[in-house]
């Protein structure tokens, strides 16, 4: 059995334990991260069994060998550039009479495992900047809360009716999602419905629910979800307009639809917290947050998330950047406003306070699990699955796509994506031409198709890190709702269209 296969057998039994995690009583967080290490660590110790290289070739040989190139487009790409750069550098000092390339197979090793710490390095940087968005996201939330600054939006809730709340919070959510982005819109809507709902059953499928409507946002806006900006970006899906007016309406009837269904089934009202008691200042008195700060807090803090978009746009750099810059602003505006209270008082409305409340362990799950798909992307796993579906479907851009969505829900859709972008050029015309059918149906699948499983989208991911939502629980009661939903949408598009 060849590497690759004990590495995907790695993977499938990790995923296991994170779906089992209660009862094998082994936090999720653990099994991500020695599933992803591990992955690793193969691709490491045994790189040439993956990329097809044999010991004894020289640099040289591998950028000349046209089985390596079909193989692996990418390690040829390196290669070639290393033997360049070797060229180069022995033509710089003079020796014009040596070979430009050495015969030592320990050189080629040496390359090999530079390409290997080199796709490591990149990965990395990807998932450090989702990590820093996350870890930005949800201190300005948290100290959002802190002020109390969600009284805003729940004080203006009244209704306890269960399916009238359902609908509200999803329908907010849907909208926000395509402002904000998914993953920042789900981070939000916890802390709204932590402030509505007490029983943490009822919590849970809203946050179930919260995940379908913030995926389903996201997927008709350019900076709602990654994967519909990745398409944006790179010219696949170039006008902002095609993407909102084409893919609004199927991916409103992925959320309308579960909640037109689950409305059947939902009874009853919820039962909202009790409101907490002013925190005590140690003599110092009461801490009360004036309206003022409430709503300043609360308004700057929006602010500051929606203008993590606009930052990118403009400065083409990655959007966490933009979120540490107005966490910044934050915790500056914050200190300042708070400057003058004595240090008791202020203590519990500090982002250092707010830190400390960040939830660790759902970080070290998100970079386990985003190092584990990773890894298969580098070997060239999600690269055949995506050739696979496509020889297997002919051609066809509704099958392709709605296999790639649902398979989103296993290993993430970013690299899906990017593997069928690299397989499918910009055509100048039909399907695969600029904001082409395929194009559009790949980003309302790649975006919706994640809410099938808990894990299956960075929404997901971050509810069920807040809420502490076992993988069991969802698969048995949103999982259904979600797929439901999502082959509605693509149904809506497929009559839309054709």
């Amino acid at each position: 059995m060849g590497l690759e296969y004990i590495m995907v057998i790695i993977f499938v039994i990790g995923y296991a334990a994170i779906a089992l995690e209660h009862n094998i009583r082994v936090d999720k967080a653990a099994s991500a991260l020695l599933i992803g290490m591990i992955a690793w660590g193969m691709y490491a110790i045994w790189p040439e069994d993956h990329l097809g290289v044999e010991e004894n070739m020289t640099i040289l040989d591998v950028s000349r060998d046209s089985t390596i190139h079909a193989a692996n487009p990418a390690f040829s790409e390196f290669a070639n550039h290393e033997v360049i750069k070797e060229r180069d550098e022995i033509l710089n000092h003079g020796n014009f009479d040596m070979e430009f390339t050495t015969k030592d197979p320990h050189h080629t090793e040496h390359h090999v495992h530079e390409y290997v710490e080199h796709g490591l390095t990149h990965h990395l940087f990807e998932i450090a900047s989702i990590l820093f968005f996350l870890l930005g996201a949800m201190t300005i939330v948290e100290l959002i809360d802190a002020h109390e600054g969600f009284s805003v939006i729940t004080d203006r809730i009244q209704t306890t009716n269960k399916v009238k709340l359902l609908w509200v919070i999803c329908l907010l959510t849907f909208f926000m999602s395509a402002a904000l982005d998914n993953l920042t819109t789900s981070i939000v809507m916890v802390s709204v419905i932590r402030k509505l709902i007490s029983e943490k059953e009822v919590r849970w499928l809203f946050g179930g629910f919260i995940i379908i409507a913030a995926n389903a946002g996201g997927a008709w806006s350019p900076i709602g979800d990654v994967t519909t900006t990745m398409l944006w970006n790179n010219g696949q899906l170039p006008e902002t307009g095609v993407i909102i007016v084409n893919l609004i309406i199927p991916s409103l009837a992925a959320l309308i639809i579960p909640l037109l269904i689950a409305s059947f089934f939902i009874k009853g009202n919820v039962k909202r917290p009790e409101k907490a008691a002013p925190l005590e200042g140690h003599g110092h008195g009461a801490v009360e947050v004036t309206s003022f700060e409430k709503v300043f807090v609360f308004g700057l803090g929006l602010a500051g998330l929606l203008f993590v978009p606009v930052f990118k746009t403009i400065t083409h750099l990655p959007p966490y950047t933009g979120m540490m810059l107005s966490l910044g602003v934050l915790w500056t505006v914050t200190e300042i406003m708070h400057g003058r209270k004595s240090t008791e008082l202020k203590r519990n409305l500090s982002v250092i306070s707010v830190l400390q409340k960040v939830d660790t362990a759902s970080v070290l799950f998100f970079l386990g699990i985003l190092m584990a798909v990773a890894a298969l992307q580098e070997v060239g796993h999600l690269n055949t699955v995506a050739g696979f579906l496509n020889d297997k479907m002919s051609g066809n851009i509704y099958s392709i796509n709605i296999s790639i969505g649902l398979l989103s829900a296993i290993v993430d859709n970013v690299p899906l994506v990017a593997a069928a972008q690299g397989m499918y050029p910009i055509a100048e015309a039909g399907n695969f031409a600029e904001s082409g059918r395929f194009w559009q149906f790949l980003a309302y699948c790649a975006g919706t198709g994640g809410s099938a499983l808990i894990i299956g989208s960075a929404a997901g991911v971050a509810v069920m890190g807040l809420e502490k939502i076992s993988f069991g629980w969802y698969l048995k009661k949103i999982s259904l709702y979600a797929i439901v939903g999502y082959v509605a949408g693509a149904a809506v598009y497929w009559v839309m269209y054709n």
